[in-house]
């Protein structure tokens, strides 16, 4: 997979958590520990974007 293909799949997937970060963050008692997950996961994502991007 080129880094171009691979950089646009980890940015799809960090769209759909930004969707599930709104969805929690909608609901009347937002759960902490699954919007802490959904954060660290996004950030992961794209510090891999980061560095494929600067490969």
């Amino acid at each position: 997979m080129a880094f171009e293909d691979r950089i646009e799949s980890l940015r799809l997937k960090h769209q759909a958590l930004e969707a599930e970060l709104r969805l929690e963050n909608q609901r009347p008692h937002p759960d902490d520990a699954i919007l802490a997950k959904i954060k660290k996961e996004k950030l992961r994502l794209k510090d891999e974007m980061t560095r494929l991007a600067r490969a």
